[in-house]
């Protein structure tokens, strides 16, 4: 045991070939690597005491060995980790969001039948973010998407979309049809008085341009909540 310990924290380039996290993926292939040794290759190399595979297993453990966490996490944040700079931190925010837009499908080629639709097309944009977004979802005549805009950002606990601004995207894009979907970051799915006032304040905006408001989705790391499905539109 003691002997694992002296080698986990010696530099990775001093362990043997098949236990070094960029030498293992070559050998044995992406899923044969823990989170950490994958953070390892995203931070190079690490301390005086501390291999790049330590600083990822640190950094896991700050958020509770959870990848929706440290997803949710700043670059300030990152960087509070000693042996994690600006460079190190941006590798992981950027890998960790190009893993979020993999799971975007292309919007293009997608038909919204239902609220489920709605949210796998637009989860992975919101789900993680740890302050409130507004978004549209443009759709045409045969609810095939158009556009997919991001129309406003606020705090913990708010956002404001201007429905002139949302209008104009819908006319924009020639939609017939529009789906609204903001966040909660707080992981609670239920509507605020805001929220539903919005909401028909847009209904009512979109009627007289001849366009219909389809659903209002509030999107969360635990899940969703559709105003359509609940009957508050």
């Amino acid at each position: 045991m003691e002997q694992m310990l002296k080698r986990e924290h010696a530099p990775i380039s001093t362990w043997a070939e098949d236990d070094r996290p960029r030498e293992k993926l070559l050998s044995k292939g992406k899923s044969a690597l823990s989170d950490a040794e994958l953070l390892a290759i995203l931070i190079g190399h690490g301390t005086r005491n501390k291999s790049a595979v330590d600083l990822g297993r640190e950094l896991l453990g700050r958020c509770g060995n959870d990848l929706s966490s440290l997803a949710r996490c700043s670059i300030k944040e990152l960087c509070a980790l000693e042996g994690i700079g600006m460079a190190k931190a941006a590798a992981i925010m950027a890998a960790l969001e190009l893993a979020a837009r993999k799971k975007t499908p292309r919007q293009e080629a997608l038909q919204i039948t239902g609220s489920k639709d709605v949210y796998q097309a637009i989860h992975a944009r919101l789900e993680d973010l740890r302050y409130e977004e507004f978004w549209i979802m443009n759709l045409n005549q045969v609810n095939r998407i158009v556009g997919i805009h991001r129309v406003g950002e606020g705090g913990i606990t708010g956002t404001v979309a201007d429905p002139r601004r949302i209008l104009k995207l819908a006319l924009d894009d020639h939609a017939t049809s529009l789906i609204l979907c903001h966040n909660h970051p707080s992981g609670n799915l239920r509507p605020s008085d805001a929220d539903l006032k919005l909401t028909r304040k847009m209904k009512n905006a979109a009627d007289l341009m001849d366009i219909q408001l389809l659903d209002h989705l509030i999107i969360a790391h635990t899940g969703y909540l559709s105003m359509a499905d609940e009957g508050l539109m």
